[in-house]
């Protein structure tokens, strides 16, 4: 009996050896297989999320230049509060002159004009 039972013990052994050999012998193509099925399903939609992620950033500095831009503006804008002070100061000159200007065009037409007007804003002429 001993040689049977050895026999037994040797069948099984061989048996559990030959079951190891073939799992680690498949493993790593079953590995690759379920990893080449993974990158299968998800690299489309890695790639939507690339190109997404792209246009993204492009519209993130397209923005960022716009904001710096408006920012540096607002800045010399700020610095520039005496220009518009002086410009402020010859618009009032300016206005001034012409009101003086007119004021004297005024009076100029009134002492030339022989018919001028009189008396409740009737005008008199010299030939009646």
């Amino acid at each position: 009996m001993d040689d049977q039972e050895m026999q037994l013990k040797v069948k099984r052994v061989t048996d559990k050896f030959t079951e190891s050999m073939y799992v680690l012998a498949n493993e790593p193509s079953i590995a690759l297989y379920r990893l080449q099925e993974h990158v299968r399903r998800s690299l489309p939609e890695l790639v939507q999320h690339k190109t997404d992620m792209q246009s993204w950033e492009e519209q993130s500095q397209g923005a960022i230049y716009s904001v710096e831009y408006a920012c540096s503006a607002v800045k010399s804008m700020t610095n520039s509060s005496q220009y518009f002070k002086n410009i402020d100061g010859l618009l009032r000159q300016a206005i001034s002159l012409k009101e003086q200007i007119s004021n004297s065009q005024g009076r100029r037409k009134r002492a030339l004009d022989p018919c001028t007007v009189k008396d409740g804003g009737e005008k008199h002429s010299s030939g009646i």
